[in-house]
């Protein structure tokens, strides 16, 4: 009787799946277990004030679309739109102008664009306290600069028309040196034979941006724009140092929302059912993004 031999294509096989087998745990621990139960935990009544708690069906989800806690959705889903496309006009736009003014290879270059990439590695908290310094309406150096030109103090945290504006402010500091760093290094992997060709037909800086430059860089803007996008959605560190959502809510973003009723109100369950709408909201959005952008992005380069 022949012995029966094991594949090695089998062995290996076997090898490779083991030697992924503990980041699946990590994953199945850390990950998908806390959505599970987060889902679960949407269904309960769970009051961190209570000792006890029950099951209560759909309850939650009739309270987030049809009361009280609809008006707050709307609010925080707004303010969370309108600070994405803030950060996103900063990131992109503001990152873009400085790749182009800063796409030189000599070393005063060098050192420009490291003072503006510089604030990237600042800590958010850390950053977030210097500017409650800058932004102080009486002490404040934002506002010291103002009236040294004649104009009178601003309340930039306290008002609800400068409060987002003053969180972006903080934002466009950090963020515009990494979009700009980005367009950079896609900026320097474009052939130089387009450029040539092109001004070997006589066209102009700003065509060879608009046909050249700018088309290249597709896939760079997409990649650019879902993970700002995506972070952008789940701001929290300035807005909890800076305005911890006020106004009267005019910053409270998702997130803030979702700690407010976690960790104020103590309603684990509305907070646990905020956060699922807000993942599957995330996950719908970003899907389109990358469908909509599929035959408008472009590899050659």
């Amino acid at each position: 009787m022949k012995e029966k031999r094991i594949n090695p294509k089998t062995i290996s096989a076997w090898k490779d799946f083991l030697c992924v087998v503990p980041v699946l745990i990590f994953l199945a621990v850390f990950t998908y277990y806390p959505i599970v139960e987060l889902v679960r935990i949407s269904f309960t009544d769970w009051n961190l004030l209570k000792d006890t708690w029950q099951y209560v069906g759909f309850r939650n989800w009739v309270w987030l679309f049809n009361g009280s806690g609809t008006r707050y959705l709307w609010n925080s889903l707004r303010v969370t739109i309108l600070y994405s496309i803030g950060e996103l006009t900063v990131t992109m736009l503001g990152g873009m102008i400085f790749a182009l003014i800063f796409n030189r290879m000599t070393k005063a270059f060098s050192v420009m664009r490291a003072i503006v990439f510089m604030p990237k590695y600042v800590a958010m908290s850390s950053a977030a306290v210097v500017f409650l310094w800058i932004l102080n309406t009486d002490n404040g150096i934002l506002n010291y600069l103002l009236s040294v030109v004649g104009i009178d103090p601003v309340d930039w945290l306290g008002n609800r028309s400068t409060a987002l504006l003053s969180v972006l402010m903080l934002t466009g500091w950090r963020c515009v040196g990494y979009g700009m760093m980005v367009y950079l290094s896609a900026m320097m992997g474009i052939s130089s034979d387009y450029y040539e060709a092109a001004s070997l037909d006589g066209a102009n800086s700003i065509q060879k941006f608009f046909k050249i430059t700018l088309p290249m860089l597709s896939p760079t803007t997409l990649f650019l724009f879902v993970t700002t996008f995506i972070s952008s959605m789940k701001v929290f560190q300035s807005v909890d140092i800076l305005t911890q959502g006020g106004p009267y809510r005019s910053t409270e973003v998702f997130v803030y929302n979702i700690y407010r009723y976690a960790m104020v109100d103590f309603r684990m369950d509305r907070a646990s059912t905020v956060a699922i709408f807000f993942f599957i909201l995330l996950l719908i959005v970003t899907a389109a993004t990358m469908k909509l952008s599929n035959g408008k992005v472009t590899y050659d380069s």
